[in-house]
């Protein structure tokens, strides 16, 4: 419910994936670029990296501190943000 107030939270729960997926996420380095790409193919992502389904050294950890709900808002502001020209897609 708290959560429900805060327009912003999408975005600051995405913030910290920067270090790894770029600002707003739009990597210029070796990992994925997240900006742009469809809310249901992130959450799929992130479902398998819980699940082990798909492999990781760190993603499987990280998509577990959240909720679904804060996964679903992670995925939400990423979709919602457009591909940067050079970025890795």
């Amino acid at each position: 419910p708290a959560h429900a107030q805060d327009p912003d939270l999408g975005r600051n729960l995405a913030a910290t994936c920067a270090n790894c997926h770029g600002t707003h996420g739009r990597s210029f380095g070796g990992n994925e670029s997240l900006a742009g790409e469809p809310r249901d193919t992130l959450l799929r992502k992130l479902n398998a990296f819980i699940s082990g389904e798909k492999p990781a050294t760190i993603m499987h950890q990280i998509a577990r501190g959240y909720t679904p709900e804060q996964l679903a808002l992670i995925a939400e502001f990423f979709a919602a943000q457009k591909h940067s020209e050079g970025a890795p897609q």
